[in-house]
């Protein structure tokens, strides 16, 4: 017999709420309801959307839950009977490629685009590309994760985060009706182990040892070296450094400016420069301040990690950014809100943020100069290229 009624279906909690005969109410946990149908075609089991709770009641969804299973005991798929052969669903794969196309755009990093389309090429398309997109629910997407989920498993979170984006593509352009319920999908999944995920850094008390034994202790281009030095005195990113370029630097007010297109959070970003980094940078020049090997080519992504690699030292080069953050909150007076900006952070308060206009320039000044003394408290910095005569 039927197990919900009108009231059971507009109070149900999260979960599956079973009508019987594999008819259910999906309530997610934003309490979106939808109606989905259970049952086994050619000896495969499968689901289908019947459509969201406030546009089909209980009544019509029982009608068409009774059309698909005669359907189904007929050998007929409903998801092909409903679009009367006139749209085809489009495959996994197909509608992979779509969403990555549409979500290109937004994307700053086009590394992180080619990941993500080769992510699900690899680990998803073999395994379910050529199913319609409207036919992959949880077991299908359990194949794609389980060989991977405790073996990879950065790879294969990211994977289930891309995969969920897929489907919900699907939905909005109605090649299917209802998402894949994630939750559930989790608990299919072993829990994975804890793992640290903060960038290695070096002790803030080692630094200064570190910075006036760098052209000793680690073997690289005087280039690399100076973007090394560079990136440590100002508190920035790699990326920024890598691409900086001579047009972003006023020598005369010793400002770097770094545009919004560069920054992780999109908005333009002055870095006031100590006379350290100044000195790292020397005359000025043309086009990129740290070129790489290749003509007009900038630094690549590993060439400032791979010096301190080999030197055998197990910090990474965004862990200077934490040894300056700590360094700051154990040895400086400054407030909270210079040390933030000047790690370019967004301010996490809405209130506070929308009242903000100012950077604090002129204390993020004296905080860099600050820090540039704790780096080199008794010798002056000069570039590396001019060290060794290359300038």
């Amino acid at each position: 017999m039927p197990r919900l009624n009108t009231s059971k279906v507009q109070t149900a909690n999260t979960g599956k709420h079973h009508d019987g005969d594999g008819l259910y109410l999906v309530v997610d946990q934003k309490g979106n309801r939808s109606w989905l149908l259970r049952g086994t075609l050619n000896g495969k089991r499968r689901a289908w959307g019947l459509g969201a709770a406030k546009d089909i009641g209980l009544a019509d969804v029982r009608e068409k839950a009774a059309e698909f299973r005669k359907q189904i005991r007929a050998g007929v798929n409903p998801a092909d009977a409903r679009l009367n052969a006139k749209v085809a669903v489009p495959t996994f794969a197909e509608v992979a490629e779509l969403a990555h196309e549409a979500k290109r755009a937004g994307w700053k990093n086009p590394k992180h685009s080619q990941q993500w389309i080769n992510s699900l090429r690899t680990y998803a398309s073999p395994k379910i590309g050529k199913l319609p997109v409207d036919e992959v629910d949880t077991p299908e997407m359990l194949q794609v994760l389980q060989p991977i989920w405790l073996t990879k498993e950065e790879t294969a979170r990211r994977v289930r985060q891309r995969l969920g984006a897929v489907i919900d593509f699907a939905v909005v352009h109605k090649w299917r009706t209802h998402r894949v319920h994630m939750d559930l999908l989790d608990d299919a999944l072993p829990k994975q182990k804890k793992r640290d995920t903060h960038h290695a850094a070096i002790p803030y008390a080692q630094l200064p040892q570190f910075m006036a034994t760098i052209r000793d202790t680690v073997t690289a281009a005087p280039t690399i070296l100076n973007a090394l030095q560079f990136t440590i005195l100002t508190a920035a990113r790699s990326g920024e450094v890598r691409f900086a370029d001579w047009s972003e630097i006023d020598l005369e007010a010793a400002t770097w400016t770094v545009p919004a297109e560069r920054m992780k959070m999109g908005k333009e970003h002055r870095v006031p420069l100590s006379d350290a980094a100044l000195k790292v940078l020397g005359d000025r020049g043309d086009g990129l301040i740290f070129k790489g090997r290749k003509e007009g080519s900038a630094l690549s992504d590993m060439s400032l990690l791979m010096p301190l690699k080999r030197a055998g030292l197990k910090f990474t080069v965004h862990g200077f950014r934490s040894t300056f953050r700590d360094w700051c909150s154990e040895e400086t007076g400054f407030s909270h809100e210079v040390q933030e900006m000047a790690l370019a952070h967004t301010i996490r308060n809405r209130v506070e943020a929308a009242y903000r206009r100012g950077d604090l320039f002129d204390k993020r000044r004296a905080l860099m100069d600050a820090w540039a003394a704790y780096c080199y408290p008794r010798e002056n910095v000069v570039s590396i290229l001019e060290a060794k005569g290359e300038q």
